[in-house]
């Protein structure tokens, strides 16, 4: 998945809840993939690039039960819903928001411990410099866990609805070429050249089928995200008109989705 440049709205704010949802799995196996590689010595730092509405947060709060998480968004509206989630959850006093933009400078004073960033990196306009203010960052021994997707999620089955999402996919990735040139980048040789030691990386993937309840929510929302950007996108008119009835189909309950994909986490030392 990625969510281009539109952080305010609320349909990112809830298609990022449903990834956690739908993808429960994956982020539990990534994050103790995290844990394990890090550690869980007490008085620990973390920090969540890009933390969105907080699914990594949350969850490395709850995993490093004597640690303080940071998490960093340029969203206030994501933030704020993170912030309800943690006084929900009984984090409150753990989890710290920062409203900032990683573009304008490195917002999180020294040291830190453990640094997650899930599908934020190719946002920015220089990643390495980030990288190289996160390892200026972590403490020796410390830890970076970047979260990336080499291939995008796939909702529909077989047959003529494949086709399309494939036809669709193909505009989307020429439009994000445009837009995101950081998109596909190769973080474990951005890690290198920020000074970091390669550790580990872990490639999952993901095939659900049959896809969990809220996948068709997932669906709509992304497929519906595109409906948005028609008069940017390069797409056919029967396409296009093709896109609108699938959305509708998705946001009545269509039940013979298979969620697919592949995410990697790689992981480096300072």
């Amino acid at each position: 998945m990625s969510h281009d440049h539109d952080h305010g709205d609320d349909s990112l704010a809830d298609l990022l809840d449903l990834d956690a949802d739908v993808l429960s799995d994956y982020w539990t196996d990534a994050l103790d993939l995290v844990h394990a590689a890090a550690g869980s010595a007490p008085g620990q730092r973390l920090v969540d690039l890009g933390a969105g509405t907080g699914t990594g947060a949350l969850r490395l709060a709850r995993l490093f039960p004597d640690a303080d998480v940071i998490a960093v968004d340029a969203s206030a509206e994501m933030l704020h819903r993170l912030r309800e989630k943690a006084v929900e959850q009984g984090l409150a006093e753990r989890i710290t928001t920062v409203h900032a933009d990683l573009d304008t400078g490195w917002p999180v004073p020294a040291p830190v411990d453990v640094t997650w960033a899930s599908l934020s990196l190719h946002h920015l306009a220089d990643p390495d410099r980030v990288l190289r203010d996160v390892h200026a960052a972590t403490r020796p021994g410390g830890l970076i866990a970047v979260a990336e997707f080499p291939v995008q999620l796939r909702f529909l089955p077989d047959g003529d609805g494949a086709a399309l999402e494939t036809r669709l996919l193909e505009v989307l990735g020429r439009y994000q070429a445009e837009r995101l040139p950081e998109l596909g980048s190769d973080w474990r040789a951005r890690l290198t050249a920020a000074g970091f030691m390669l550790l580990d990386e872990r490639t999952f993937d993901i095939d659900l089928a049959p896809a969990p309840p809220a996948a068709a929510d997932y669906a709509a929302l992304w497929f519906g995200r595109l409906t948005h950007r028609l008069d940017d996108l390069d797409l056919t008119p029967a396409d296009a008109a093709a896109l609108t009835d699938l959305v509708t189909e998705l946001r009545n309950g269509r039940t013979d989705l298979r969620v697919r994909g592949t995410r990697t986490v790689t992981l480096a030392r300072p």
